[in-house]
């Protein structure tokens, strides 16, 4: 596998995805990704440590670059938790204890906990913008009103790559009034 090649894939696709979403600094945009579906593995059975890598190498310099912070999902075995740096906690949040490891957490999570200044980890949050690479669910973590971002690429590697962007919900009925940048 070219890890060059993810870490070019990974940077395009955080790039368009920001651009899609306009968000502010401070948003948080989660991603799930399993290094497994990115080599052509079933998800879970093929942990890699090099194209998590390649894949934090091509999404951590664009989001910082936009002031974004980047949200790890962790696998099931953590219960899908979130790792993120402790600057983006959101008022109130309680982290909770645990390391990520590459077979309890996911290799992607575990590489961005190990290249954050300051890791934590929560059970939840309500980003602003996600990256699901390899069909990891990372629904859970985006606020309420999720909607599709489509790519110049679907693939990351041989995962499949789904993004999403959020807006405020939409109230007041037929006489309501939105704001067109939504």
């Amino acid at each position: 596998m070219d890890f060059q090649e993810i870490t070019r894939q990974a940077r395009q696709a955080a790039a368009e995805l920001l651009a899609a979403a306009r968000l502010a600094p401070g948003s948080i945009l989660v991603v799930g990704c399993s290094s497994s579906e990115i080599l052509g593995r079933r998800i879970g059975h093929g942990s890699s440590m090099e194209a998590a890598a390649a894949v934090f190498a091509g999404l951590q310099p664009v989001a910082a670059e936009a002031g974004v912070y980047l949200a790890a999902q962790c696998c099931e075995h953590l219960n899908r938790s979130i790792v993120l740096e402790a600057a983006a906690l959101p008022p109130g949040a309680e982290p909770v204890s645990v390391i990520p490891q590459p077979k309890a957490g996911g290799s992607f999570a575990t590489t961005c906990w190990q290249h954050f200044e300051r890791p934590v980890a929560l059970e939840g949050i309500r980003a602003d913008a996600g990256m699901d690479i390899g069909d990891t669910l990372i629904g859970m973590h985006l606020k309420p009103v999720a909607v599709p971002v489509r790519l110049s690429l679907n693939r990351i590697g041989d995962a499949n790559l789904v993004c999403a962007r959020t807006r405020p919900k939409f109230i007041g009925g037929a006489r309501a009034v939105y704001a067109p940048e939504v």
